[in-house]
C-alpha cells in the first residue's frame, strides 16, 4: 500500500480550505510561488534539490479513510470539507526550476497554478522538502568544488533523522558527491554505497594487527583500513605488513590532518605502497576540504556538516499567493507588504542572461503571463529557466526516479560551469549574480 503524504502538512492549511469553501472562494484560480527572499548563510548561490521527491509526494497526496478518520475524530474541519478532501487530487499545473539548477534571491523555484484550495494544501509539503534538500545540496556543491575534483562520500546518517538521512544522501549526490554510506539511499535512488569498518571493529580484537587481518581476509587487500585507533604511524606500518603494498586505502579520522596526511603519504611511499590511497574523515566541511584539496588526500568522507547544510539547515524558502482571479475571471496580483517580508505579486517567467563568453550575469524575472504564456523580454534575453513539472495534474517525465537524479546531477555540473568565479568563494558575500525584475 502506498503511504499517503496528505498529513505531512500544517493544521491551518486545512482550516483555510474549510473557511474558503464556506466563503465560496476556494475554487478561485490562483498562483502560488515558492522562493527564498535571500540566500541563507550569505551563500553566493543556492542549489535546487528535492523537486523529484516533491513530485512523487504530490502523487501520493491522498486523503484515505485513515486520514479522514483522524481529521473527523479531532474535529479539524467540517463534514463538508471532509467530503471535498476525500476526492482530492491535484489537477493543476506546476512549473519550476528543474532539480540541480542554481538559484538566487527571489527565484520562483516552484510556481503552482490551481484553485486556491488545491494549491494551498501543498505549502508545507513543498517547503519541508525543498528547504531541507536544497540546504544540503548547496552545502554539498560548495564542498565538491572545494575538493577540486577529488571524490567525496556522504557519511552523515547518524547526525540526522533516519528518513532525512536518505534524502540528504540523494541531495548530496545530485550536487557532486560520488557515494553514500546509507544503504537505503542506495536501494531507493541507486546511489553508489561505500563503507568498511569503524574503530569498534579494531577495538573488538586483541590487537590492531588481528583486526586488520580479519578485515583483509574478509574483504581483500583492496579494502580501506582505519589506521588511527592507536598510533597512526604504527597503524600504517601494520596495515602494509598485513595487506601488502597492494593495500587499497587507509582512512584517517583524527589529528592535524594536513600534517598527518603528508606524513602518511611519505610513509606509504617509503613502504612501497605507492598506489595505496588516503581518505580522510573527521568532521570535515567545505573549509577543511578546501584546505586539504592540495594535499595528498585522495578522497573525503563528510558526515555532520553536509546533512545539516554546513550550518545552514534550511534555505529560508516561503510559499506565497501571488495572483488570483476575481469573480469576473480577471487576474489580480497580490503581495505581502510586511517589513522585511515583502513579496512581489503577479505571474512571472524567468530567464538567465549571459555574457558573450557564456557566463551568467543576471537572473531576469518578468511580470506578465507567467510560465508557459507569451514570452516576455523578447528572444535575446537569455535562457528560459522554468520547466513544466506537472500539467493538468500529471507529473511530467524526466524529473523523478533514477533518470531524474542522473539528469539533475549533470544539470548541476553544467550550471556551475556557467557561474562567475566569485560564486565559488567560500567567504560570506552577495549573490553571484543579481536578480532583476522587469
Amino acid at each position: 500500500m502506498t503511504t499517503s503524504t496528505a498529513l505531512l502538512t500544517d493544521h491551518y492549511e486545512l482550516t483555510m480550505v474549510d473557511a474558503a469553501l464556506h466563503a465560496g472562494t476556494a475554487h478561485r484560480a490562483s498562483v502560488f510561488e515558492l522562493f527564498a527572499r535571500r540566500l541563507s548563510g550569505a551563500r553566493r548561490y543556492g542549489v535546487v534539490a528535492g523537486t523529484g521527491r516533491l513530485l512523487e509526494a504530490i502523487e501520493r497526496f491522498r486523503f484515505t479513510d485513515a486520514e479522514l478518520e483522524f481529521l473527523r475524530d479531532n474535529r479539524v474541519v467540517t463534514d463538508r470539507t471532509l467530503d471535498w478532501l476525500a476526492d482530492y487530487r491535484f489537477s493543476g499545473n506546476i512549473w519550476g526550476y528543474p532539480e540541480g539548477e542554481v538559484f538566487f534571491p527571489g527565484s520562483p523555484l516552484i510556481t503552482v497554478e490551481a484553485s486556491f484550495a488545491e494549491g494551498v494544501l501543498l505549502e508545507t509539503l513543498a517547503l519541508s522538502i525543498l528547504n531541507a534538500d536544497s540546504a544540503v545540496a548547496t552545502a554539498a556543491s560548495r564542498m565538491a568544488h572545494a575538493a577540486n575534483g577529488k571524490p567525496l562520500a556522504e557519511m552523515g546518517s547518524r547526525r540526522t533523522g533516519e528518513r532525512s538521512a536518505v534524502a540528504a544522501a540523494r541531495a548530496a549526490y545530485i550536487a557532486g558527491f560520488s557515494a553514500t554510506s546509507n544503504l537505503e539511499a542506495g536501494r531507493s535512488y541507486g546511489i553508489p554505497t561505500m563503507g568498511t569498518a569503524a574503530h569498534s571493529f579494531t577495538l573488538l580484537h586483541d590487537s590492531e594487527r588481528q583486526a586488520f587481518e580479519a578485515q583483509v581476509a574478509a574483504l581483500g587487500a583492496d579494502t580501506t583500513l582505519l589506521v588511527d585507533t592507536y598510533d597512526i604511524e604504527q597503524g600504517v606500518r601494520t596495515a602494509v605488513e598485513v595487506a601488502g603494498t597492494e593495500l587499497g586505502a587507509v582512512r584517517i579520522d583524527s589529528g592535524d590532518l594536513p600534517v598527518v596526511v603528508a606524513r602518511v603519504r611519505q610513509l606509504l611511499d617509503e613502504l612501497g605502497a605507492t598506489r595505496t590511497r588516503i581518505t580522510v574523515t573527521n568532521d570535515l566541511d567545505e573549509y577543511t576540504v578546501a584546505a586539504l584539496a592540495a594535499s595528498p588526500v585522495d578522497s573525503f568522507g563528510v558526515g555532520t556538516s553536509v546533512v545539516v547544510g554546513s550550518g545552514t539547515p534550511t534555505m529560508g524558502m516561503v510559499y506565497k499567493l501571488v495572483a488570483h482571479q476575481d469573480d469576473a475571471g480577471n487576474w489580480i496580483s497580490v503581495a505581502k507588504k510586511s517589513a522585511d517580508k515583502a513579496s512581489v505579486g503577479g505571474r512571472k517567467s524567468v530567464r538567465r542572461s549571459y555574457t558573450p563568453r557564456g557566463i551568467a550575469n543576471a537572473e531576469l524575472i518578468f511580470l506578465g503571463d507567467g510560465p508557459g504564456g507569451d514570452a516576455e523580454g523578447g528572444d535575446d534575453t537569455g535562457r528560459e529557466i522554468l520547466e513544466p513539472l506537472v500539467i493538468a495534474g500529471e507529473v511530467q517525465p524526466g524529473h523523478t526516479g533514477s533518470d531524474g537524479i542522473a539528469a539533475a546531477r549533470e544539470r548541476h555540473r553544467q550550471r556551475l560551469s556557467e557561474l562567475p568565479p566569485v560564486a565559488m568563494s567560500l567567504t560570506r558575500g552577495d549573490p553571484a549574480i543579481p536578480t532583476e525584475y522587469r
